[in-house]
């Protein structure tokens, strides 16, 4: 895998700070290819939006990354949205047969990584058109951990913040 940047997606909500990934060789990070693509083919446009609705409202501004919003396990990350139905306070979560997938890395409850994902199209991850991504991002979530684990990430809880060992903003693994 190459080298990649972590860089702030969205932190302007009250709840959650989200991250993204961005390919040294690409322009724009996984998260923003990922909504571009499907906000932009008309099948998925509804699905796109009402996905993007739940990370922006009801994690990054209402609940955070509570693990009732985080329940779809895919080995190393994540799937969104959730899995069945949830209920936090007086709101009820509930996508079912929903055909989008994205993958998150769950850092803290204020922290989350979003990558890339596609249309869940099959089963399971392995014989769905979503396999590349998938798979991308297991490998991104692995050297993100890795890299909190051996001190060269930084998690500032207080400040929802990841930083380097020394303090600094810009994180490139």
């Amino acid at each position: 895998m190459n080298i990649f940047a972590l860089e702030i997606w969205d932190d302007e909500g009250s709840a959650c700070t989200f991250y993204t990934v961005r390919d040294d060789e690409c322009d724009e990070n996984e998260t923003d290819i990922f909504f571009n693509k499907y906000n932009s083919l008309k099948d998925y446009k509804q699905y796109t939006q009402e996905l993007l609705s739940f990370i922006i409202y009801a994690i990054g501004e209402d609940h955070g990354a509570v693990d009732e919003l985080f329940n779809r396990a895919e080995n190393e990350v994540k799937g969104l949205p959730l899995q069945g139905k949830a209920k936090i306070k007086e709101i009820t979560y509930h996508y079912p047969n929903f055909p989008l997938r994205i993958y998150a890395l769950k850092i803290t409850t204020t922290i989350v990584i979003l990558f890339n994902g596609g249309v869940k199209d099959g089963s399971t991850n392995q014989n769905s058109s979503l396999h590349i991504q998938w798979l991308a991002a297991c490998n991104y979530a692995r050297r993100i951990t890795e890299a909190i684990k051996d001190g060269s990430v930084v998690v500032d809880e207080k400040k929802r913040l990841l930083l380097t060992y020394d303090g600094l903003n810009e994180i490139i693994l």
